[in-house]
């Protein structure tokens, strides 16, 4: 019997076989519409949003969060861009060279996207295959800012350090092969305001 249209596509059984990878967790934003908080130490469902976030990329050998500091249960590594709120590029390669062991597959998740899950980075590095990473695809055609890129394509297209202050992650990613993911369930939303918030807290 063929999956339902919604059904994920299956995945390798075993981890190794999808290849090692570290993650980058972006946690640095402005959060302008909600205030100027951090929204990493922002709760939903009693956790905060980066606990969300580290349990999305729980297989990772490596975990760096670009932001300041909030407590967490897992050893992470926390660094800033520099100078501040550079952008999503900025806070990528800031996190990237912060890796103490650069793998061949690397994992970027923004910190505000709590329906991310193990199993979604799971179907992203298998969805790597020949091409130069694989990001997600939600209904509406956007790519929320949850994918998986190989290290050196990466190493490959960055600008030095003037270029990546500001620079759109588009910009950034456009010369590579990305393949695309679809979403399931609740996987693309994110929280942008406090009733995004209340919304996904009422699900």
């Amino acid at each position: 019997m063929s999956p339902s249209p919604s059904s994920p596509p299956p995945v390798p059984s075993s981890p190794s076989a999808l290849g090692a990878f570290s993650a980058v967790v972006l946690a640095g934003g402005t959060a302008a519409r909600m205030g100027g908080i951090d929204k990493a130490s922002v709760e939903l469902g009693g956790r905060t949003l980066l606990a969300h976030a580290l349990e999305a990329v729980l297989d990772a050998r490596e975990v760096v969060v670009v932001g300041d500091e909030v407590p967490t249960d897992r050893p992470v590594t926390f660094v800033r861009e520099d100078p501040r709120h550079g952008g999503p590029v900025a806070g990528l390669l800031t996190g990237r060279d912060a890796l103490l062991r650069p793998p061949p597959l690397l994992a970027v998740l923004a910190v505000d996207m709590p329906r991310v899950t193990p199993a979604t980075f799971d179907r992203l590095r298998a969805g790597v295959d020949d091409a130069d990473g694989a990001r997600l695809l939600d209904p509406g055609g956007r790519h929320p800012l949850a994918l998986v890129l190989r290290t050196d394509r990466l190493d490959g297209v960055r600008p030095d350090r003037e270029g990546q202050h500001g620079m759109a992650l588009r910009a950034l990613l456009a010369p590579l092969r990305l393949a695309e993911v679809p979403t399931v369930g609740d996987e693309h939303r994110d929280v942008d305001t406090w009733e995004d918030l209340r919304d996904l807290a009422e699900d």
